[in-house]
């Protein structure tokens, strides 16, 4: 699956498109996310969570805690939201040991992380109006 584009018409759509990437994901993974403030990126996680078996309810923003944990599923789930750092902010929180550990990492305003591993899944997510999004996943081959 190297490339695919989805278009959802909810949040809900979008948390299943989360989910159908999430059901896919291998431990190791990792997810960077981009779009603008309230497209969609925390409601893909959720769906995520979902694909992997944690309780997708548990799924909030982590722009406070800058990493949130989500377990129960079938492999951990960290989720980093970079909002608001700067790169160098970012370059410092450790992301790629966070990387390295096996499990999977989704990591929200990603294009604030110089070091994003070559393996990495992008997701794009572009809000097209009323509910509607664009959702470009790009996964290496």
């Amino acid at each position: 699956m190297p490339s695919r584009e989805i278009l959802t018409a909810s949040e809900e759509e979008t948390v299943g498109a989360g989910e159908q990437l999430g059901a896919n994901l291998r431990p190791g993974d990792v997810v960077l996310l981009t779009g603008q403030l309230g497209a969609g990126k925390t409601a893909f996680v959720r769906g995520l969570a979902r694909g992997l078996g944690a309780v997708a309810d548990d799924v909030s923003s982590p722009t406070f805690t800058l990493i949130q944990e989500y377990g129960g599923g079938r492999t951990m789930l960290h989720h980093v939201d970079l909002y608001r750092l700067q790169a160098a902010e970012a370059a410092d929180l450790g992301l790629d040991e966070l990387v390295s550990g096996g499990d999977i990492v989704a990591i929200e305003w990603a294009e604030r992380w110089a070091e994003r591993p070559d393996d990495a899944i992008d997701v794009r997510i572009e809000d097209v109006g009323g509910d509607q999004r664009r959702i470009r996943i790009d996964r290496p081959a």
